[in-house]
């Protein structure tokens, strides 16, 4: 392009750029750049968690062997919280309360222990879901992976946590006159459907843990409701007897008291079907695909956005 200045000679400007005007998303698309942590599609981000199996597994052994190293007693303290803590509930609520009414010593000494330890790997898959993301910053900020490992991880650390925990539990089973028999194989369907159900309440936790950090300090309180809401320390239909039907129903039907009278039902004989809702193993099911596949799509949808702000 050219034109003739006053003094008759000719001066050539410059050929426009070829980006010129061009967007942002524009010049991405020329140029070939993508977005950086950019969200893979579903199945590519199954794909992409499948192949980091190694790290996962590796990761959640670390932080269980991390977890009491710096105590004494180190990996006693998996067993001993728990059975501490049915101690004091069994002294409270047992003997205080008599909150094991309708049971015999050797009955609710094994229903309440099962209860402590089944709630409390719940209640440490959701709390360090919470954590997930805010609390290993420095991990997301400076690799590349998908972002659902630490909380699937930490749902697996949680996990080996109760398998040893579980020492204990058929220790105290047996010390109460019940032995193992062919209903103890149902304790591997329970812990697999609550392994499921744990993972994706902790996806859910770690999305708005992420976004929210003070939502650590609230959980505690809320786990505490959950727990005296889920007949840990009582069997809620002896319990509730003279309530209105719906309330013991609903809190029977809670993913929690489910899994507990699962395992109940599995370990304790004298603990029947009687106590158990109708159709349980359906709802132990339903809850357990509804917040595995629920919670990870909804964690999912979040990935370019965590460790960044």
């Amino acid at each position: 392009m050219s034109e003739t200045t006053h003094d008759a000679t000719v001066a050539v400007s410059a050929p426009a750029a070829p980006d010129e005007g061009l967007t942002a998303k524009e010049l991405a698309a020329r140029h070939g750049l993508t977005v950086s942590g950019a969200r893979p599609s579903l199945i590519e981000y199954v794909r992409q968690l499948w192949d980091r199996r190694h790290f996962i597994l590796a990761f959640s052994r670390a932080k269980l062997t991390a977890q009491y190293s710096q105590a004494k007693l180190g990996q006693l303290w998996q067993v001993a919280t728990p059975l501490l803590n049915a101690a004091v509930y069994f002294f409270i609520f047992g003997l205080l309360l008599e909150a094991d009414r309708g049971m015999s010593r050797e009955v609710y000494i094994p229903f309440l222990v099962t209860g402590v330890f089944v709630f409390t790997f719940t209640q440490s898959s959701v709390m360090a879901g919470v954590r997930a993301i805010s609390g290993n910053l420095g991990l997301v900020r400076a690799l590349h992976f998908p972002r659902a490992s630490l909380p699937v991880s930490f749902a697996l650390q949680q996990l080996q946590q109760l398998l040893f925990s579980m020492i204990v539990l058929f220790a105290v089973t047996i010390g109460f006159g019940h032995y193992p028999d062919l209903s103890w194989l149902l304790i591997v369907p329970v812990l697999v459907l609550q392994f499921c159900f744990n993972t994706g309440l902790a996806l859910i936790m770690a999305r708005a843990g992420a976004k929210t950090p003070d939502l650590a300090q609230l959980m505690p309180f809320v786990m505490r409701t959950w727990m005296y809401a889920s007949g840990v320390m009582f069997s809620i239909p002896i319990f509730l007897a003279d309530k209105p039907a719906w309330i013991a129903n609903v809190l029977q039907w809670n993913p929690a008291a489910i899994y507990m009278d699962l395992m109940r039902f599995a370990l304790i004989d004298d603990y029947g079907s009687e106590f158990l809702p109708d159709h349980v193993w359906a709802a132990a099911g339903a809850w357990a695909a509804l917040f595995a596949l629920g919670g990870f799509v909804y964690f999912w949808k979040a990935e370019e956005r965590y460790g960044r702000g």
